[in-house]
């Protein structure tokens, strides 16, 4: 009996460092770099604001966030780039209205299902549209701009970044909901737009706050409504769509931290509590609300429930409208 008890002791001696391996804990996330990938070109605002969250990020997690440009395809290229990585957190995306909610609508053919495709980590920011005209404008409120627009069909234009921009399905929605018949003109960039509009080649124009607000503070361009549902701190004198005429008008451009689908939850959970810290920072809180961002924040989940129901919406609107790219 010692016999055998001391065999089958010795045939179990070499699973022990086998034992003593399974057992030793996995390096802590995170243990090297991160990359962050942004599918716009460098220093547009989703890359400016990739490089102040990813600063935040590297000083809470202990490891560096390099932020990666690879734009093209409207944002699907960089976007689809997160898809394809790893899902061990190590590679992560900004990710927004365009590729995440509209893309996949415009077009079909290249399009992919962000909601399978994706893990959507937190939402940063949300930000809204300014109406805006050229100062010298005899527009001083939106039913003064419908009328004119229908008073002049067809030769009445708004200008976008392109098909499918934030811009453009503002201009859209305002089309369906008004039946004005304004036409759109899309440019390579916002910046052209602007510059056309202040020149006096487009009628008005729908831009980004951030953007907007310094040429309505320096006098160039005027603003009628903003196409969040509530009014502006930083812009409290201007009214919202729906208080300017336009019931049912709300449009905001929003932007959170992805990455690809199948990530560890502990690893998502621990990103998220991260992305809301940084939304508490004083000084990312004062330049965030000082452009007319609104903070984000929040459950994976919740961003998960919006890029779903933004999606819907603006199925809905491209199917109605008949958008397509060219």
């Amino acid at each position: 009996m010692q016999r055998r008890h001391f065999l089958g002791a010795g045939l179990a001696l070499p699973a022990l460092p086998a034992l003593f391996n399974t057992a030793r804990a996995a390096p802590a996330y995170p243990a090297s770099p991160i990359t962050l990938i942004v599918a716009y070109v460098a220093g547009g605002s989703t890359d400016q604001r990739a490089r102040q969250f990813g600063a935040f990020m590297a000083q809470a997690l202990g490891q560096p966030v390099i932020v990666q440009n690879r734009p093209g395809a409207a944002g699907n290229i960089g976007t689809e780039a997160v898809a394809r990585a790893k899902p061990d957190g190590y590679t992560l995306g900004m990710g927004n209205l365009a590729p995440l909610s509209v893309n996949r609508s415009l077009m079909p053919a290249g399009g992919f299902d962000p909601v399978s495709s994706l893990t959507m980590i937190a939402l940063i920011e949300r930000g809204p549209l300014m109406l805006v005209v050229n100062a010298d404008s005899p527009h001083r409120d939106v039913p003064s701009l419908l009328a004119a627009a229908r008073a002049k069909p067809g030769g009445f234009s708004y200008g976008s970044s392109g098909v499918g921009s934030a811009h453009h399905l503002s201009g859209e929605l305002l089309k369906s909901l008004t039946g004005a018949p304004v036409t759109h003109v899309p440019y390579k960039g916002g910046a052209a737009a602007v510059t056309d509009l202040i020149g006096g080649h487009l009628d008005f124009l729908f831009e980004p706050m951030y953007s907007a607000i310094p040429y309505t503070r320096s006098g160039k361009l005027r603003a009628l409504a903003i196409t969040s549902e509530h009014r502006s701190p930083i812009a409290s004198d201007v009214p919202t769509m729906a208080q300017a005429g336009v019931p049912g008008f709300h449009m905001e451009n929003w932007q959170g931290l992805i990455g690809p689908a199948g990530m560890p939850p502990a690893v998502v959970q621990q990103l998220n509590e991260v992305v809301n810290r940084a939304l508490q920072d004083p000084a990312i809180r004062e330049q965030m609300l000082a452009q007319g961002n609104e903070l984000g924040g929040g459950t994976p989940q919740e961003f998960t429930d919006l890029v779903r129901a933004e999606s819907i919406r603006w199925q809905a609107l491209i199917a109605r409208t008949g958008i397509a790219v060219n």
